[in-house]
């Protein structure tokens, strides 16, 4: 009777992906400081076009002007989705108000404290999810929360004396605002700055070359 030897199973190692490290390298800090800069621009310039779309839903529905502040929030969702360090987003939005405040603004210095807690409520979403998630809901949700952290601050301290409806009307314009622009706008931006090559040093930018021959496969 013939005798069956065991088939043996050649197995390939499998190497482990490589633990991504949260320190800041040099050019993550020299990164993530050229696009903060370019959005503080930003920021100032949206200020001509800020003031006449939020008289003009304010006369509609008094505090969904808060519907437009979204794009001061762009910098810390914009930064951390490059960079993905801790304090990316804070960062961001410290440095991005620092440059509209040396550009000329009417809220003059207040303009770093809104910053400050713009760039926490982005913050805090991603340190929930340990700065390692970086899908598209991750990013709502951090845009979202700086929206609502700027909702609270401003209700605070420019509309202290307005009534509870107008407050709350303006902290949900803020939260929406928030979600759409800066979630799902730094999403598409940093997107199309991945597809320029230029983020070839960073995570972002690796993804977008992984997915792009099988996106383009026939």
């Amino acid at each position: 009777m013939p005798t069956s030897t065991p088939s043996t199973v050649r197995t390939t190692p499998t190497s482990a992906a490589p633990k991504r490290s949260l320190r800041w390298r040099v050019v993550d800090i020299v990164v993530a400081s050229v696009l903060a800069v370019a959005v503080g621009v930003v920021f100032k310039l949206w200020e001509f076009g800020y003031e006449p779309l939020s008289a003009a839903v304010a006369l509609l529905l008094p505090g969904t002007q808060a519907l437009f502040g979204g794009v001061w929030l762009l910098a810390g969702p914009i930064v951390a989705l490059v960079v993905r360090k801790p304090g990316a987003a804070l960062f961001a939005e410290i440095v991005a108000a620092s440059v509209e405040a040396l550009l000329g603004t009417q809220w003059g210095w207040s303009t770093l404290e809104a910053g400050l807690v713009q760039g926490l409520g982005a913050e805090i979403v991603l340190a929930l999810f340990l700065y390692r998630v970086y899908r598209l809901p991750v990013v709502v949700l951090a845009g979202a929360a700086a929206g609502l952290a700027m909702g609270i601050n401003d209700s605070v301290l420019w509309y202290a004396g307005y009534d509870a409806a107008f407050k709350t009307v303006y902290i949900v314009s803020g939260t929406i605002s928030g979600a759409v622009i800066a979630g799902i706008g730094s999403w598409l931006i940093v997107r199309a700055l991945a597809r320029t090559g230029v983020l070839s040093s960073f995570a972002v930018g690796r993804e977008h070359t992984r997915r792009r021959p099988s996106s383009s496969a026939a």
